[in-house]
């Protein structure tokens, strides 16, 4: 039987063209639906792991479906921004972040085939980078003020802040991975 957990994080993939198509719907308010599509998804990656933890139903299946089910929703919404505008900031910003969750999955995949899949851990830095990129994607998809609050413009400066824990998590994580990458054959 599959735990809720894992029901969760399938939630979280299905919603992904979902997500997709409200963003290219031609009405008024779609930013507030896809702002919740978004934000439902968010919703379960935080509960599928508290609730993995709390009911003792962790899984390898879990373990591995859960960070590529974030990636996926990261990365489309990324793409979608960048399609709805089209500017250098954005573009390399969306770059930056995917290309570093390309290295880092190939490099955790590389380490694990080699038995030091430790060395590659998750660390809190990552939490903090997460945090940032999705107070960043909340404000650029809803994109316009909110409370006299712009959320575009402040949504763009959380992202270059994901953009600058994104490289350093990177560095740390090659740094980490370097006396094995650079051992002799």
């Amino acid at each position: 039987m599959t735990s809720i957990p894992t029901l969760l994080t399938y939630l979280r993939i299905l919603l992904i063209p979902i997500f997709a198509l409200v963003f290219f719907l031609p009405y008024d308010g779609v930013n507030i639906a896809v702002t919740a599509i978004f934000g439902l998804a968010a919703i379960t990656d935080w509960l599928d792991g508290y609730l993995a933890r709390k009911l003792g139903q962790t899984s390898r299946f879990g373990a591995f479906l859960d960070p590529v089910a974030d990636k996926l929703i990261v990365g489309v919404a990324l793409v979608l921004l960048v399609q709805a505008h089209p500017d250098f900031w954005m573009a390399i910003a969306a770059a930056v972040i995917i290309g570093r969750e390309i290295a880092i999955s190939a490099l955790r995949e590389w380490m694990a085939e080699i038995g030091e899949r430790a060395q590659v851990a998750v660390s809190n830095l990552g939490k903090w980078k997460t945090t940032a990129q999705m107070t960043a994607l909340f404000m650029l998809l809803y994109g316009e003020p909110l409370l006299g609050v712009p959320m575009y413009p402040l949504g763009m400066i959380f992202l270059y802040v994901a953009v600058v824990l994104t490289l350093w998590s990177m560095i740390l994580y090659l740094k980490a991975a370097w006396p094995v990458l650079s051992k002799e054959e």
